[in-house]
């Protein structure tokens, strides 16, 4: 039995069609005349990243100010599923006061590969622990009457040629690892949304796939909420309605409406299918139909959440001598482009304008826990190529420090969505930092910052 029957009884084809393709980028259609408002969808797996103009999916215009929070390969470092249930409580509240409705995360695919350009992105290797930092967050973002958006159904573990790779993997293979996190995000957590990947699996693109979207989302897991396609990831927008994919993002102006009705007429398509599309619909915009509220919003709190959670997140890979921690009496110097423009996300949807924006170098010049004696650039990020000015300049300060902090990482052009790395390798121009500061100091701490692994 439909929900919202008796409302979807009043309504034409054209009136329900209308509902299963977004209005406008960001927004689903409304019908004023039946009562049925628009709701926003916004990217956030980390913080929200609603934009009112200039709108695009891969995080090239600027969105509404907001809290970043790390990244889901730093937070799963922590394995700490109520510090993950906080930190989604926290973008929640977010969305809601920013009038979103549907959060665009998180994501949940696997780190099958380790050059996938959108690792940072994603929890693990690991489905079972994906699986239950996933479940927390979505239980915390849901908390503050938001949707939680679980990504990207299924098996989408490569960026380069996303939109039309076919990934081949067996039934056992698939269930107990690709969709793993999936299951326990629907069963347990109970998210709202899931959106379709990309991606062809075994020869069928995702939000087709039937054998995803009926028997194994819709009668093994009894999820009754929405699939929304990725942006522009609907191939045929008939076999994705009758497959299970209701909502297509973003909207088209009402072409693929027209298709849609076409095929009704022509027996291709039955009402029974529109109307059990529209009839989820109907309940998540019904259970997201929220207000701003009116109190301020506690951005500080937010920030120094955000800063927890990178500090219990932080891993110690190595401590030769016992180096660490620093003693007080230490002449301690700072080195690397990165320690003073820190790396904090990853480019593509998920990108976060930040409230608040801190380095390395501020806080250590704050710092009173050792005596802190200069900072040198020593590489630039975006390049490749050594400086033999800014090596020069960093070696002749390591030379004079007891302990030489030094940053290297990737940048954000290194870890993106919609490409994927082509080495494990840091930047040749890093690399050769070290060796020649090796030169002139034995005592480096060096602090990575990365969403992937790299080779050291």
């Amino acid at each position: 039995m439909l929900k919202n029957n008796e409302l979807i009884k009043t309504m034409t084809i054209d009136e329900k069609l209308s509902l299963t393709s977004g209005k406008n980028f960001w927004e689903t259609q409304e019908l004023p005349e039946k009562g049925i408002p628009s709701i926003f969808l916004a990217d956030g797996p980390h913080g929200i990243r609603r934009q009112e103009k200039s709108a695009d999916h891969l995080g090239l215009n600027e969105s509404v100010k907001a809290t970043c929070f790390p990244t889901a390969a730093t937070l799963a470092n922590s394995f700490d599923k109520d510090l993950l249930n906080e930190v989604g409580k926290a973008i929640g509240e977010e969305a809601r006061y920013q009038n979103v409705n549907v959060l665009l995360g998180p994501g949940v695919n696997i780190k099958r590969n380790p050059l996938g350009g959108r690792n940072f992105e994603y929890f693990s290797e690991d489905p079972y622990l994906a699986g239950h930092l996933a479940s927390s967050m979505i239980k915390g973002i849901q908390s503050s009457g938001v949707a939680s958006t679980v990504k990207h159904f299924a098996a989408n573990n490569q960026e380069t040629n996303r939109m039309v790779v076919d990934t081949q993997v067996d039934e056992r293979t698939l269930n107990e690892l690709y969709l793993l996190p999936f299951e326990m995000a629907v069963k347990d957590a109970k998210t709202k949304v899931v959106m379709s990947a990309y991606n062809k699996i075994n020869g069928e693109y995702a939000n087709e796939n039937t054998y995803l979207m009926k028997d194994v989302l819709g009668n093994r897991w009894n999820f009754e909420g929405v699939v929304v396609t990725d942006w522009g990831g609907s191939n045929s927008r008939l076999e994705g309605l009758k497959a299970g994919n209701e909502l297509e993002m973003p909207g088209n102006e009402g072409e693929t409406n027209r298709e849609l009705k076409k095929a009704f007429e022509e027996g291709k398509l039955e009402e029974k299918t529109i109307n059990e599309s529209v009839d989820r619909l109907l309940s998540l915009i019904e259970s997201t139909n929220i207000e701003k509220p009116d109190n301020t919003l506690d951005f500080d709190a937010h920030h120094d959440l955000a800063r927890k959670a990178a500090e219990q997140s932080i891993v110690l890979l190595k401590n030769t001598d016992d180096i660490l921690p620093i003693d007080k009496d230490k002449k301690v110097s700072l080195i690397g482009e990165l320690g003073e423009t820190m790396r904090i996300q990853g480019a593509g949807s998920s990108q976060v304008n930040p409230t608040v924006e801190e380095s390395l170098l501020t806080k250590i010049k704050e710092t009173d826990a050792f005596n802190f004696i200069g900072y040198e650039r020593g590489y630039k990020r975006f390049k490749n190529r050594s400086s033999k000015c800014l090596t020069r300049k960093a070696r002749k300060l390591a030379g004079k420090s007891d302990i030489a902090i030094v940053v290297l990482g990737l940048d954000e052009t290194r870890e993106a969505e919609g490409l994927d790395r082509t080495t494990m390798k840091l930047p040749d121009n890093q690399i050769k930092l070290i060796e020649s500061l090796k030169e002139v100091n034995d005592n480096i701490v060096v602090v990575l910052t990365v969403g992937a692994p790299v080779t050291l």
